[in-house]
């Protein structure tokens, strides 16, 4: 070995264990800062044109942002057609182009920014077990599924809203990293806002194109609790536990992180399965202290992290809403937690 060769390797082993050591020990939140909050909701459509003063009470909460859902349509999860029409009238008022128009301009006469949040929606089965069967279909159903995100993403960049969620939730899809990097460079020929993708929270650690994308988007239903009516320690001991998993993926990608949907029903088992629909609940105990523990988990946890650039909860009805159980904190206890903690925030 030449002479110069070992100081080389020394130099080179030093480099390697200085990058270690700042990887490891520097702390995620010294590396990755985020800039904002988005203190979030997502808005339901409404089927009648809004009267006015339907953002009074969310605005009192603190809330600054929402997001809104327009569907495409998917008949079978193996099936690669997608239906959409951005002229149809026959869609619920607020889903319409007409009615984001309005939501969007309303909410932002009181300082509420938006993110438009395009749904598949599998008339059998979940979005997340989309998975084609042969090459050619993965082809056509990509090719389907890029007109469609691009068709909001030209009515987003129209309408100047400040964010586009290009996906939600499709969980085999998003393992085809080329395909989907494909899409986003599309989208961002015709949209010149930020953008994000809205992984679930079993699929985010695997996706591989956040680096395309301006944040790391999650669906953030993971698992709190083993039991009916949890203790509030037991509830911030499992987002301990979960949150090394979402800092492991800002180290790799150093971007901020968007908690693109969050809730929990108002029932006793809340907090074992978050995701399960309340018409699944049916038999369980109500439970608004329940859904207000899981609420300040949250914000005694995740909220605190600097990393994290915002937040949205499932969901926020602009019209009177009866239907129990449901996700919605209206006029609930996790309200009053969610205004406590956006007008201190």
């Amino acid at each position: 070995m030449k002479p110069w060769s070992s100081k080389y390797l020394f130099s080179t082993v030093g480099l390697i264990a200085l990058s270690f050591l700042v990887w490891f020990f520097i702390p995620v939140e010294s590396l990755v800062v985020a800039t904002e909050k988005w203190k979030g909701v997502c808005w339901v459509g409404s089927r009648q044109a809004l009267r006015g003063g339907e953002f009074l009470a969310l605005s009192a909460t603190g809330a600054n942002a929402l997001s809104q859902t327009p569907f495409g349509w998917q008949s079978e999860k193996n099936n690669p057609q997608i239906n959409w029409d951005l002229s149809n009238d026959k869609r619920w008022w607020g889903e319409t182009p007409r009615g984001i128009q309005v939501t969007l301009d309303s909410s932002a006469s009181y300082g509420i920014k938006n993110m438009l949040k395009p749904h598949l929606w599998v008339r059998s089965g979940w979005v997340g077990e989309i998975e084609m069967e042969s090459e050619e279909d993965w082809k056509t159903w990509f090719a389907n599924y890029q007109n469609f995100i691009l068709d909001y993403a030209r009515l987003a960049e129209e309408l100047k809203m400040p964010m586009l969620c290009v996906g939600t939730e499709l969980e085999k899809t998003s393992t085809r990293e080329q395909d989907w990097r494909n899409v986003i460079a599309e989208v961002r020929k015709v949209y010149s806002g930020k953008i994000t993708y809205a992984a679930n929270f079993t699929e985010f650690e695997k996706v591989k194109f956040w680096d395309a994308l301006d944040y790391i988007g999650v669906q953030a239903y993971f698992p709190l609790a083993k039991g009916h009516h949890p203790s509030l320690e037991e509830l911030k001991d499992s987002w301990e536990a979960h949150l090394p998993k979402v800092e492991r993926v800002v180290r790799k990608f150093k971007k901020t992180v968007l908690f693109t949907e969050i809730g929990y029903c108002n029932t006793a088992d809340a907090a074992i399965e978050p995701w399960v629909w309340p018409s699944e609940r049916k038999g369980i105990e109500f439970s608004e202290d329940v859904q207000a523990l899981c609420y300040e988990a949250f914000f005694e946890t995740a909220w605190k992290k600097e990393w994290l650039a915002g937040v949205f909860f499932w969901k926020w009805f602009p019209e009177k809403h009866d239907r129990e159980p449901d996700f919605t904190p209206q006029g609930k206890a996790a309200e009053k937690v969610m205004k406590e903690y956006f007008t201190s925030s």
